[in-house]
């Protein structure tokens, strides 16, 4: 292992990890964790993802009057993260811009690992430490829905994916995916254009309707993918939508979901042709719950403790996007 967190840091992100390959990281982060003296348990949550390994949970034993702590991170980076090329700039760290960094999450799992190392040299009485290094995070939060909870002891704990030393986000809003696929009828767009229904007409009327963008100041909603059509001289039959509603608020986010699906639902009834009538098929996904914790909770107060104590600042936030972070409070372990 290397000697300072920056070298390690370094060294992670060299490893190529998108997203259903995180093997490799993976098998660096068992090795350095045994070296530590941790328990490794392997879990099979890529049965569920396609991935080629599964979440990776270590375990170090402490003192057993005092209660587990879980320290977590993703192995995963987005596309492109492959052969990444770091530089060290004056005082950052970029990439050569052919590639992501990966700091999102190696950096976070750098911290753990020399947090941990940190404890374990001085020799200090400390409570039981959990961490787990999670598998698809970019692509669904797929590690943390598919993790054996059963591994976990603790009851409380920190996901390291922040990009401000200090802050701690201690609520997250919910994610409702949606995709519409709009049918319509096709038809040759130069002799007999009156024949067909235009599904991205369909779709351009519905998408007008919708509420669009920041809502208030706990809702958002987005289409952010259409596609359809194969030539200019064909009436489309086939056009789909994509998009997501998020909130702070199980109220608002069920009320926008159901104003964008009534907007699709209402437009396509409007077009019919002699027999021919267009439809939509709706798929509705439930991507992760909200999470608030309050300002007072345990999770906070330990997290504010140590700040004071290292002599950083600390500031309590309520997050736009979800992370792991979301998964692990729907399953009762409370963390931020």
């Amino acid at each position: 292992m290397k000697e300072n967190v920056i070298d390690y840091f370094l060294e992670l992100v060299k490893i190529d990890s998108e997203s259903k390959n995180e093997k490799a990281v993976a098998e660096k982060l068992i090795k350095d964790l045994q070296a530590l003296g941790a328990k490794i348990t392997i879990d099979n949550a890529n049965e569920h993802t396609g991935g080629n390994i599964g979440n990776i949970y270590a375990y170090f034993p402490g003192n057993i009057e005092k209660d587990p702590i879980l320290f977590c991170a993703h192995m995963d980076t987005v596309v492109p993260g492959n052969n990444v090329n770091p530089i060290i700039e004056q005082d950052r760290i970029i990439t050569d811009g052919t590639t992501v960094l990966g700091a999102d999450d190696k950096s976070g799992i750098a911290e753990i690992i020399f947090g941990i190392k940190a404890i374990l040299q001085k020799e200090k009485d400390h409570a039981p430490i959990e961490a787990l290094f999670t598998i698809s995070e970019e692509i669904g939060l797929l590690g943390a829905k598919y993790l054996d909870y059963s591994l976990i002891k603790s009851k409380i704990g920190y996901a390291l994916d922040s990009h401000k030393v200090g802050s701690l986000t201690i609520g997250a809003p919910a994610q409702n995916s949606l995709k519409f696929v709009i049918h319509g009828k096709k038809a040759h767009a130069g002799v007999a254009p009156e024949t067909g229904i235009n599904a991205i007409q369909i779709a351009a009327n519905a998408i007008s309707k919708m509420p669009m963008g920041r809502i208030d100041n706990e809702t958002t909603c987005s289409i952010g993918i259409i596609s359809g059509g194969s030539a200019t001289n064909i009436v489309p039959d086939l056009v789909i939508i994509e998009g997501e509603v998020r909130s702070h608020n199980p109220e608002k986010l069920e009320e926008i979901t159901q104003r964008m699906i009534t907007a699709v639902e209402e437009t396509v009834s409007e077009y019919t042709l002699d027999d021919f009538q267009a439809t939509a098929d709706i798929d509705l996904k439930t991507e992760y719950h909200s999470f608030r914790l309050a300002e007072d909770h345990a999770v906070v107060q330990l997290s504010n403790a140590a700040c004071v104590k290292i002599n950083i600042p600390s500031t309590a936030n309520i997050g736009g996007g979800g992370s792991d972070v979301n998964i692990f409070n729907k399953n009762g372990l409370e963390m931020a």
